[in-house]
């Protein structure tokens, strides 16, 4: 509300018309009854999502189609600003409704406790996306002070504010240097070679250490007051495979999109192409989640293309699964990553033909000015640095819980790593002069 205060509206009337709905689908005599209650939730939900978020996008998507043909069409544009955490809480509340009309939870009769499930500030914004069945039960929880529990929730906040102030703010730095676009001027077009190249690598690490960053911070907050959140991410950037990284990647909207578009839509129970076609249209709609743009629905066909490709794969391996060498884990998460990250290309540029330019001239060579996008050598060298042990410390992860690992260590050494990290954030963090600078990635959807 100090942002906004008429969008209070919004989530206010979402929280009613989901308490109320999931009250008539339970309460309904008929089956026609629960479809219409269930009918009515969609609506109004997918509704507001659409007129703010999609609205403009969907009429001048008809104009362009329509200006092919030398039809001329003057659409109508809302020009709306998207509500903060609108994509989150939406699907948060329909995901509630749905389970009831499928019966896998009873509704809540309390307003208030349904009204903090929808509302809960640490993931609001961007997630996690809770379900109902995990969530609501622990509202009526007392919870007492347990020193193991608020330690461990204040230890990922402070990774949280580390990981994200630090390093992600810092690669966003140089990220935004290459790819800016304004209204004055496209910087993008500046840039050639190696200076694309290292751009969209940075941007890789930046969008998983800034959302990851934002997860554990939600996560620990979460946790210290008593609630455990679900996990986001599972270090995806050692997947072995395309399917693999989809099971470490945004599990929340991964587990969401496949429980309520894709099963529903039959799955892989209906025949091959069925099955191909049902991962088409669950990324496409994964990716239209992200940002009303032709980009990220292509990003998101790229991603259910690389998927259908796996598929065909695994359909020729042997069902015994041989054990994988490092040597071998490690050319398998390079690949993924390749395929990831020259998706993400569509994701971070502001535009089609900006993303186009930047695979037509994206190469490795010409690394002369390195040092000449928003990073000096010492900044530069700093970052990377921090890459590598994050990538390092990801793969430990994989084999060893550090949690533990740290907790068993002395005093003195677990004091001295939070006294440095905290030292850390004060003196090396990236603190913009424009408060968007330093934003949140997935504030924007």
């Amino acid at each position: 509300m100090s942002w906004k205060a008429e969008y209070i509206i919004l989530i206010v009337a979402s929280t009613l018309v989901d308490f109320g709905a999931g009250l008539a689908i339970e309460n309904a005599d008929s089956k026609k009854r629960k479809q219409l209650w269930l009918f009515l939730s969609l609506f109004v939900n997918l509704g507001l999502l659409f007129t703010f978020k999609y609205w403009d996008f969907f009429n001048e998507s008809i104009r362009d189609t329509l200006n092919l043909f030398s039809i001329q069409f003057d659409p109508s544009t809302l020009k709306l600003l998207l509500p903060v955490g609108i994509s989150f809480y939406t699907f948060q509340t329909l995901s509630y409704t749905i389970d009831i009309y499928y019966g896998k939870i009873k509704p809540i009769k309390h307003l208030g406790i349904f009204a903090t499930y929808v509302s809960f500030f640490p993931q609001l914004v961007a997630g996690p996306i809770e379900r109902a069945k995990h969530l609501i039960p622990q509202f009526y929880n007392k919870v007492v002070f347990e020193y193991e529990r608020v330690k461990n929730g204040l230890l990922l906040m402070l990774w949280g504010f580390f990981v994200k102030i630090v390093i992600a703010d810092r690669l966003a730095i140089l990220v935004n240097t290459v790819y800016k676009h304004d209204e004055s001027h496209n910087y993008l077009l500046d840039h050639t070679g190696a200076s694309l190249f290292i751009a969209s690598f940075f941007f890789m690490f930046q969008l998983y250490l800034d959302f990851s960053a934002y997860s554990n911070i939600a996560i620990g907050a979460a946790r210290v007051l008593g609630f455990d959140l679900q996990s986001n991410f599972r270090r995806p950037y050692w997947a072995t495979s395309i399917s693999d990284f989809w099971h470490r990647w945004h599990i929340s909207l991964s587990t969401w999109f496949r429980d309520y578009v894709y099963i529903p839509l039959g799955g892989n129970k209906r025949g091959v192409k069925r099955h191909l076609i049902n991962l088409l249209i669950t990324f496409l709609l994964s990716g239209l989640w992200h940002g009303a743009s032709w980009n990220f629905a292509l990003w998101g066909l790229l991603n259910g293309l690389f998927l259908i490709a796996q598929v065909f794969i695994d359909s020729r391996k042997t069902s015994k699964k041989p054990k994988t060498s490092f040597v071998k884990r490690l050319l398998q998460s390079a690949v993924v990553m390749l395929l990831w990250g020259g998706s993400l290309i569509f994701f971070r540029a502001q535009t089609f033909d900006d993303a186009i330019y930047v695979f037509q001239n994206i190469s490795l060579t010409g690394w002369d000015n390195l040092y000449e996008l928003g990073l000096t050598v010492s900044e530069f060298k700093f970052v990377f640095y921090c890459l590598v042990g994050i990538y390092i410390l990801d793969y430990i992860q994989e084999k060893k819980d550090l949690y533990k690992f740290l907790s068993g260590r002395n005093i003195v050494i677990r004091f001295a790593l939070y006294i440095a990290a905290i030292l850390m954030i004060i003196y090396l963090g990236a603190y913009g002069e424009d408060v968007s600078d330093n934003q949140f990635l997935y504030f924007q959807f």
